[in-house]
């Protein structure tokens, strides 16, 4: 679908709450545009419904390609929850968009640690803290934790820590706070 800047926020940052959404964000007059929109749209389309593609003429909405940063096209920007979860500039082979794609598509790296920690015994104060909704519960138990754990604990406190930083992305406060903490605890 053409998405413009009137439509961007219900086409793309709402919906990708449902259905994560690639969007392409190309120029008419862009050769390597050209070269990747049918590689993306038959790639897409191979996954059935699993992801929506989105496409932006940077020339009709520039306010949207300034506001998400593009400085090359074409730019691929794969959006779940509302926010920017995976990226690429320039054409890309089928194989690469293929990967770049299942990528999106895998559980977070957040969800799938936390299964693991349930399924193993692990850090149960985190997981309830998750399961309660009440991630910074769990980062502070993880910051706590950090300098009377050993090697191996230390290095899966960081991990858990460091996924549930991306679970809830680069700007959030919650996030660069516990970064902080964590990075001092650590060292």
């Amino acid at each position: 679908m053409d998405v413009t800047e009137s439509t961007f926020e219900s086409d793309v940052v709402a919906r990708s709450a449902q259905v994560p959404v690639v969007v392409d964000f190309w120029a008419d007059w862009c050769g390597p545009c050209h070269a990747l929109a049918p590689v993306l749209e038959a790639a897409v389309a191979e996954r059935a419904g699993a992801l929506e593609l989105a496409k932006v003429d940077v020339e009709a909405s520039p306010t949207l390609a300034r506001a998400f940063g593009v400085s090359g096209i074409p730019a691929v920007k794969a959006f779940r929850d509302g926010r920017v979860v995976a990226e690429f500039t320039g054409a890309r082979s089928r194989a690469a968009v293929d990967a770049f794609l299942d990528e999106v598509l895998a559980p977070p790296r957040a969800d799938v640690l936390v299964e693991e920690l349930r399924e193993a015994g692990e850090l149960p104060a985190v997981v309830a803290a998750l399961d309660a909704g009440d991630v910074e519960g769990a980062l502070r138990w993880i910051v706590d934790a950090v300098p009377d754990a050993e090697g191996g604990e230390r290095d899966r406190l960081r991990e858990v820590a460091v996924a549930l930083f991306e679970r809830l992305g680069h700007d959030d406060h919650l996030a660069s706070a516990y970064r902080r903490r964590l990075a001092a605890a650590l060292y």
